[in-house]
């Protein structure tokens, strides 16, 4: 059994359940469908109550297992993405990591880890963001510098998460949606991981669902291009 990349879902488990077993989650490696497999492995999340384990998918074409994650989790986080979200909104107005750390109740040492990651890619990241706004929206003005690499990159967040919800509704699964959220989507789960945004751009990551996109899978991370019939 081969294990391959995960792939991002919304955060209802019964509705990550029901698309599993209809056939309804697309392989982010082939043109096959996922099927139940078996779940992850079971972790708290800070920022989020109870235990969270993933639902794992297997597709019935290349026989590759991936793991389902929900879109308020980043690939290998202890905390959720509203989390460390808040804490990259702290950064971009200014604020050091022992400080925002104090705010959050999250450990310095934590802090700084997500900002040292986040500063060194701010502006790959940034350029992702703005291809998504690109690919999911209208006439979507391109963001006015800011004047600083964090703050560019919220306004390319914006924008992106602006062109999500125009297209596809302001409300998933479990309530509005966020810009975390997106930027979740957006990253397939990597915002913070090694290797993202990867050189080769879209054909990198993998597909997410009716959290950020009102019900219908869609390709905001970007993959390989899809088999027709499917959105």
């Amino acid at each position: 059994m081969r294990g391959g990349p995960l792939v991002t879902v919304e955060a209802d488990p019964a509705g990550v359940e029901s698309r599993l077993t209809a056939g309804r989650v697309d392989c982010p490696g082939c043109a096959g469908v996922l099927r139940p497999w078996g779940w992850a492995r079971a972790r708290r999340v800070h920022g989020i109550g109870g235990v969270i384990r993933p639902r794992r998918g297997r597709c019935g074409g290349c026989l590759v297992t991936h793991v389902l994650l929900p879109v308020t989790l980043l690939l290998r986080r202890a905390y959720a993405a509203e989390v460390i979200g808040a804490a990259l909104l702290a950064r971009a107005g200014g604020h050091g990591h022992r400080r925002i750390a104090a705010a959050l109740g999250v450990p310095a040492a934590t802090v700084r880890g997500w900002l040292r990651v986040a500063g060194a890619r701010l502006e790959a990241v940034r350029v992702r963001l703005w291809q998504v706004a690109h690919r999911a929206g209208v006439d979507i003005a391109v963001p006015q510098a800011l004047g600083g690499g964090w703050r560019d990159l919220l306004a390319a967040l914006g924008a992106a998460t602006a062109a999500v919800t125009g297209r596809f509704g302001l409300f998933g699964v479990l309530g509005p949606v966020t810009a975390w959220q997106v930027a979740v989507a957006c990253s397939a789960g990597r915002l913070l991981a090694p290797g993202w945004p990867a050189a080769g751009g879209w054909r990198s990551a993998t597909r997410v669902a009716s959290d950020v996109a009102g019900g219908r899978s869609t390709n905001l991370a970007g993959s390989h291009p899809r088999r027709s019939g499917r959105g």
